[in-house]
């Protein structure tokens, strides 16, 4: 079997991209912002999952705490930005799920295996903003 093809198409600053079963959306991310030399952009995309790691931050510890989940998921939210830090690819995405009763999880998005589709849109903007790690909050900042 060949090298998957990450389809997509862009619309001047807009791109639409289509993920496809068994791929992770942030290596997917990753590889749309290399091919088409992304440096700034919003994120946000729908569809569904069947294993995702989501973290959240605990500001006193200065450290994520990661949830696994696997099972029937639909994305409810999937929101964020593409940015650089020390000049190179950097992502910040978050990401929440609803299982079959309903309930949502959610976080800083660590991994998420796509189950059936996503539909992701990706609006370029002008410029670009790096980041950098600021000791004292523990986290890589925008810097302006």
């Amino acid at each position: 079997m060949g090298v998957k093809i990450l389809e997509y198409r862009r619309f001047d600053k807009t791109i639409i991209v289509r993920l496809d079963k068994g791929e992770e959306i942030l290596e997917q991310v990753k590889e749309l912002a290399l091919k088409e030399r992304i440096k700034l952009a919003s994120v946000q995309a729908l569809g569904a999952v069947d294993r995702f790691t989501v973290g959240v931050f605990k500001t006193d510890d200065k450290k994520y705490l990661a949830n696994d989940f696997s099972g029937s998921f639909e994305i409810v939210s999937l929101t964020g930005t593409i940015n650089t830090m020390d000049g190179a690819f950097y992502c910040h995405l978050h990401m929440s799920a609803g299982n079959d009763k309903g309930e949502v999880f959610g976080g800083h998005l660590n991994r998420a295996v796509v189950s059936a589709t996503c539909e992701m849109v990706v609006n370029i903007l002008e410029g670009t903003v790096d980041r950098y790690y600021d000791e004292q909050i523990g986290l890589n900042l925008l810097r302006f």
